[in-house]
């Protein structure tokens, strides 16, 4: 598994990005036909979390073996290939049991497996390039102030760093602190984990978890324009929820 999958610009159709799924792909097929979604040209990203929590969890091989549906590892996924391959009766089996993983255990040991080896050839760092330059896309978030070291990072060229991996797939001290900085050598970020309200801009980073699967809805964003489907409503809130 690379932890970088990079795209060359979409000269065809448009690219989109879309927050955590959690097994509602009925919605998400919805939310593609508002934008009217060509998926003969265009293309769809996810910032990770596909399974858990939702009813069609189990859909996820299906929509990952659609060659313009593209996704990054969130932190339910990797829970999932923690607690099958290291610890399936233990205190992460437990954690990935009581945030919604329900849907794989009671599954054939074959039936888990190829699951957790689809999950688990997902990358970490998705880039895509636009008109407008490269735009970014991790679960969480990206821990440097620049794209280039999270670049070399996941190239192996900082070997010594560690919890970059957790960063990536969990942290939301960025939104928490309302951190306004952005990352720089990137057009822009987008991240889902934290569930908003509706969009949290901050700086050049996007989240777009608007809680789909807890009764929101799903965000779209076009990476070419940033802009969001649905629009940014300005005179709303984006007050978020710490969920695991």
């Amino acid at each position: 598994m690379n932890k970088i999958q990079r795209f060359e610009i979409n000269t065809a159709g448009r690219d989109f990005a879309v927050g955590d799924i959690h097994g509602h792909f009925t919605k998400l097929q919805a939310a593609l036909d508002a934008v009217q979604f060509d998926p003969t040209v265009d293309r769809l990203f996810s910032v990770g979390d596909l399974v858990d929590r939702g009813p069609e969890s189990a859909d996820v091989d299906t929509w990952l073996a659609k060659p313009w549906f593209h996704a990054v590892r969130g932190n339910h996924e990797q829970m999932a290939i923690e607690a099958y391959r290291f610890d399936p009766s233990g205190r992460i089996g437990d954690v990935h049991l009581s945030n919604g993983g329900a849907w794989i255990y009671g599954r054939s040991s074959v039936e888990q497996a190829c699951y957790v080896e689809l999950l688990a050839d997902l990358p970490l760092i998705i880039e895509v390039m636009t008109p407008q330059g490269p735009v970014g896309i991790v679960h969480a978030d990206c821990p440097f102030p620049t794209w280039q070291m999270l670049q070399s990072w996941a190239e192996g060229n900082m070997p010594g760093l560690r919890n970059v991996e957790e960063v990536v797939q969990w942290s939301r001290s960025r939104i928490a602190s309302e951190n306004h900085k952005g990352v720089s050598g990137v057009q822009a970020v987008i991240v889902g984990h934290t569930p908003t309200r509706q969009p949290a801009v901050l700086g050049n980073v996007y989240h777009i978890d608007t809680g789909a699967w807890m009764g929101g809805h799903f965000t779209m964003i076009n990476l070419a324009t940033l802009q969001c489907h649905p629009p940014i409503n300005p005179k709303l809130q984006w007050d978020w929820e710490p969920k695991p």
